[in-house]
């Protein structure tokens, strides 16, 4: 039985992870996040109510259970929170990933580490592709690109996944994301303001842990992106998310970036280059609608 270990296990990607490691034979999972464990299911792995960021009851945590394998989803994602405290930032986003990889140096522990399209700044003009070169508008950027140069330089056994505007469920459906606000605002018939010069490649989060598990299925080794195929601004993501819902669209209203005037600027367009993931971890390849639609079956069978 190999020993897998999912940080942030309360969040979106890691209450994901826990439910499909369980589907998979020959994993002893432990999911370590902070709080009372917000999964419904708890029964077939270990559950550990940590703060991430004490560095000696992490590494007493570890070391007691002695894993073959961390995936390390949790992180600061608020963008606007992170500009306007990156003391914070810098601790969750960049000091836990370098104590995590030194730990997994000492004890030749595989990671896999979740990124962001926001290491971009978003002026390509083009799809990025993994080695193109990074350079972050904001700070929540600029600490996730520091933690992949921990991680790359610290010469561990690892992969990297980027991702774009992640969306999903999860148990208790508290947790806000793009598709959910969306939704919510125009069942409720809350005038939205959504912007038209932002292009991004939405990611069904249940796409996210799939990637997750290919990754250490064909264990993979380096930089790989993750998101959806098709490229929108995120005013098309909206008027989406009403077509399916069979929603009025007349309550979202388009606007610039600007006009929202955002603690944190936002890179203009990070869409990825998805051949290296389809061809290296045999990553599916699905347009946005396409999994709108599967999130749609899921919120009704709730």
């Amino acid at each position: 039985m190999k020993k897998v270990v999912i940080t942030g296990s309360n969040g979106l990607l890691g209450q994901k992870l826990v439910k499909l490691f369980l589907s998979k034979a020959g994993y002893e999972i432990y999911a370590l996040s902070r709080g009372p464990n917000r999964l419904h299911d708890k029964k077939g792995y270990t559950y550990i109510n940590i703060d991430l960021s004490d560095d000696r009851t992490l590494d007493h945590c570890l070391s007691e259970i002695g894993p073959d394998l961390i995936i390390h989803t949790a992180a600061m994602t608020n963008v606007d929170a992170c500009e306007l405290d990156q003391v914070l930032c810098d601790k969750m986003n960049v000091e836990l990933v370098r104590h995590l990889t030194s730990f997994c140096k000492k004890h030749q522990v595989r990671l896999i580490h979740l990124s962001t399209d926001f290491i971009f700044d978003g002026t390509k003009g083009d799809i990025y592709k993994e080695e193109d070169k990074p350079n972050p508008v904001n700070h929540y950027g600029m600490s996730k690109l520091k933690s992949e140069t921990v991680i790359r330089e610290a010469g561990i056994d690892h992969a990297i996944l980027r991702t774009i505007l992640v969306y999903g469920l999860v148990d208790g459906n508290d947790r806000s994301n793009i598709v959910l606000w969306v939704k919510k605002s125009l069942e409720d018939k809350k005038h939205i303001n959504v912007v038209t010069d932002q292009l991004r490649m939405p990611t069904l989060v249940d796409d996210l842990a799939e990637a997750c598990w290919l990754a250490v299925k064909h264990d993979a080794k380096g930089v790989y992106h993750v998101s959806s195929s098709e490229l929108m601004s995120i005013y098309e993501i909206a008027l989406a998310v009403a077509d399916v819902f069979g929603l009025d669209k007349k309550y979202i209203h388009p606007v610039g970036t600007e006009a929202l005037s955002l603690p944190a600027k936002r890179p203009w367009s990070t869409g990825f280059d998805l051949n290296k993931s389809v061809k290296e971890i045999n990553l599916p390849s699905y347009s946005f609608i396409e999994r709108l639609q599967v999130f749609k079956d899921q919120v009704d069978k709730l």
